[in-house]
């Protein structure tokens, strides 16, 4: 089963997602990475299998088709992450399969506009249809930073699944 097929970076076909529960255990060190458990990541790849369990041997049970899809770890079993997606659907993934950079997935039911300034009066910069991926590069009170196909702008915190919590430093956007 394919999930999360590429859309287009701008004006893409919406997809229906539900925001995805956080997890609701307190954050603690994996035993494996040495980094919190939950956090978010992102697919290195372009084709990543979900499987069953945390080895070769177990089923796939889908193939997610898109490059950076934000997910959230909320167990490590050696080489292996169990991910959470933004369909709040768990599955177990290879950590080589998976990169550090932080990117937010656009949760929202409409069309989200990326503004200059992170106000809800300030310009927009462009419209992001739901499904879209972009890298979260900074974070304000409530807004963050994306880079989305060549533009860079702020939108509400609350319509991105993947950008609850954020520690890149805080950006200077033209």
């Amino acid at each position: 089963m394919a999930r999360f097929a590429p859309l287009g970076a701008l004006c893409a076909l919406a997809c229906v997602v539900s925001a995805g529960a956080a997890s609701a255990s307190a954050p603690r060190i994996g035993p494996d990475s040495g980094k919190l458990v939950p956090r978010f990541e992102s697919l290195r790849y372009g084709e990543v299998n979900a499987r069953q369990g945390p080895s070769l041997g177990h089923r796939i049970l889908w193939t997610y088709h898109r490059r950076g899809l934000p997910v959230q770890i909320v167990a490590e079993s050696g080489s292996w992450r169990r991910v959470r997606d933004p369909d709040g659907d768990l599955a177990w993934v290879s950590s080589g399969a998976l990169d550090d950079r932080r990117m937010a997935f656009v949760a929202a039911p409409t069309a989200l506009t990326l503004r200059k300034d992170p106000f809800t009066t300030a310009r927009p910069v462009a419209f992001l249809t739901p499904g879209v991926v972009g890298e979260l590069v900074g974070c304000q009170a409530g807004w963050r930073a994306l880079k989305v196909a060549g533009r860079q702008g702020w939108a509400p915190s609350g319509a991105l699944w993947g950008a609850e919590a954020c520690a890149p430093a805080t950006p200077s956007i033209p």
